[in-house]
């Protein structure tokens, strides 16, 4: 078991970008790939049957089944693809693909981000683990109960991520979320820290470097213009928070992980990559 490509797209709008995520493909035998949407509009389509996309829903497909996205231009979508080979599980496989999707919420954005970062490094220890880890969150949906307390605490959380990641650009503040989902600050911040082990404020800011990693990987952009499209001070403190997050610098980063995208000669091969 082991992944065998990972990416994350950040609101998918590029000409050339739309062209090679948007390319109707398969997997080969032993292959499942994984979509999370966090973030924009779109239509999947799995086979014979398509699903509107919504903030924070899951997609399973398995091996040698057709697929594509259709994005929209107007509210680009952002998302992580994770391609797991696996030799066993195939039940499971088959089960969870016929109950797709599974909405997730938005607040497993940085599961998938430690899953990528995983399966981009040269240790195959590590790999695995992530595969692991993928696994144990499959099993997990196979076997998932509702809770109506737990659903109406949710509602408040997914309308906090959802402001949160719409105002990735902005420098919002704690007043400012908790306004938002009309709950007094104090009580927001424990059940925040309840749901998502975090911190409303540390959440944000974690938002902001993902966006940051993307554009980083994924455009020309330079150091110095991500850290002023992102509101930071200055790219001295981008710089600062960015290392103390990665444990690279930004410029580090970007040679470590630029993602490029697959042979345009290979846009409407049957089998492919992420």
């Amino acid at each position: 078991m082991d992944i065998k490509d990972a990416v994350f797209v950040f609101q998918m709008h590029e000409a050339a970008e739309l062209l090679w995520h948007q390319r109707f493909h398969s997997h080969g035998y032993n292959e499942v790939e994984l979509h999370y949407f966090v973030g924009g509009d779109g239509t999947f389509i799995n086979g014979n049957k398509r699903y509107s996309i919504s903030s924070g829903s899951l997609f399973l497909t398995t091996a040698e089944t057709t697929h594509q996205i259709e994005a929209s231009i107007q509210n680009p979508l952002t998302y992580y693809a994770i391609l797991l080979e696996c030799a066993e599980h195939h039940e499971l496989f088959n089960r969870l693909e016929k109950k797709n999707p599974f909405h997730l919420g938005t607040g497993r954005r940085f599961f998938f981000e430690e899953i990528r970062d995983k399966a981009l490094k040269e240790e195959q220890e590590l790999r695995i683990s992530a595969a692991h880890q993928i696994l144990g969150l499959l099993y997990g949906l196979a076997a998932e109960k509702s809770n109506p307390v737990q659903q109406k605490e949710n509602i408040i959380i997914e309308l906090a991520l959802d402001y949160m990641q719409n105002h990735i650009f902005d420098k919002l503040t704690l007043s400012d979320i908790a306004s938002h989902v009309k709950r007094d600050a104090s009580y927001f911040v424990r059940l925040f820290k309840r749901w998502m082990n975090t911190t409303p404020m540390q959440y944000y800011a974690n938002l902001r470097l993902e966006a940051a990693r993307a554009f980083l990987a994924n455009t020309n952009l330079s150091v110095k213009e991500v850290a002023a499209k992102l509101q930071y001070c200055s790219e001295f403190h981008f710089s600062k928070q960015f290392k103390q997050s990665t444990g690279l610098s930004p410029t580090a980063y970007r040679s470590r992980y630029l993602q490029k995208l697959g042979p345009f000669d290979e846009l409407h091969s049957s089998k492919d990559t992420v």
